[in-house]
């Protein structure tokens, strides 16, 4: 057996000294004091790995309209779609404006990308008009852009259907904008019609509700433009000119006329001089009297398509023909009837 070399401290009373003790590394050939190459590729594959991760996250999430982005306000087109809101109330507006001073923007709008670089608003119109004017006001740098999320809808109707639910949550709207929507998102080719686009901006509402804003979409198509204060109409007096209109055709013109007395009028006498003329029967020319009765010849014209016309001598027009039997020159003819002023 070998004999083993003693590692006991030295002996001063001797005078001898301890044999030197040989150290070696138990570590393989090259991994000493540097690390091999092939743990810097590994490190270096291992990074370029995780930075592709991440790029492809940042790219599926701006695809997919999970991106904040900021984007300078004169790229942003507010009219891009028809605004279910009116108008902005001056006193929310200024809450909002100094909101965003004081805090700074809080909440992204939505958009949409057009070409040449622009973006097209869906949701956010009071955050932009804000924006807008703290530019103006201001002249600070800071609000000349604006927080959005860049969307990629399907479709239009996507769109709108993104801007009206977006108000519903936020804040609610007046009965006739939303009913204004309906009529012009349809007016747009949007939706086919207006049932359509009822159905399907207010599929998230309780059918009582979409029920009341498909009645004010009569009202809208009767005196949208006509109104000043459309959107001081109460649910009640919304609903009763609506039933109205469906009953007397001739009530819509008589609310213009009623409403062309009142120029400057404010919503309070607007509302009553609604109602006043809704409740006041129409005139009815007083019935001639026999002698009073015009006194025309009676008279006969062949038209083309075998149709006759006679003029009577009281006045009285009558059409007889094999024409009449067609139901698309009867619908034809009742058209032109209707243009007659």
């Amino acid at each position: 057996m070998a004999k083993r070399k003693r590692l006991t401290p030295p002996d001063p009373a001797q005078g001898r000294t301890a044999p030197a003790l040989e150290t070696k590394s138990a570590l393989p050939r090259g991994m000493g004091a540097s690390r091999m190459p092939i743990a810097d590729v590994a490190q270096d594959a291992s990074a370029s790995a995780a930075l592709a991760e991440v790029a492809q996250t940042l790219t599926d999430a701006r695809n997919e309209g999970r991106l904040i982005q900021r984007l300078p306000l004169h790229l942003i087109e507010a009219d891009h779609l028809v605004r279910d809101r009116m108008a902005a109330d001056a006193d929310e507006l200024q809450v909002l404006k100094d909101s965003l001073r004081e805090r700074g923007q809080q909440t992204a709008i939505e958009v949409v990308a057009l070409e040449g670089g622009r973006f097209g608003l869906i949701s956010g119109w009071r955050r932009l008009a804000a924006m807008r004017d703290l530019t103006l006001e201001t002249k600070d740098l800071a609000f000349d852009t604006i927080l959005a999320l860049v969307r990629t809808p399907a479709d239009a109707a996507h769109s709108y259907v993104a801007m009206v639910e977006e108000n519903e949550i936020r804040v609610g709207l007046s009965f006739y904008e939303r009913a204004r929507i309906v009529a012009r998102a349809t007016d747009r080719g949007v939706f086919p019609s207006d049932r359509v686009a009822l159905s399907t901006l207010f599929a998230a509402v309780s059918r009582s509700k979409r029920s009341k804003i498909g009645n004010f979409v009569g009202l809208v198509r009767a005196l949208d433009g006509v109104l000043r204060h459309p959107t001081h109409l109460t649910e009640r007096t919304g609903l009763a000119l609506a039933q109205a209109l469906g009953v007397d055709p001739g009530l819509g013109d008589r609310l213009a006329t009623a409403l062309e007395t009142l120029p400057n009028r404010d919503p309070g006498e607007e509302t009553a001089a609604l109602l006043r003329t809704m409740n006041t029967p129409p005139a009815t020319p007083p019935p001639y009297a026999r002698e009073d009765r015009p006194k025309l010849p009676s008279q006969r014209e062949t038209l083309p398509s075998g149709l006759s016309i006679r003029i009577e001598a009281n006045g009285d027009i009558r059409l007889s023909g094999i024409a009449l039997q067609s139901p698309s020159f009867v619908k034809r003819l009742m058209a032109v009837m209707r243009d007659v002023e």
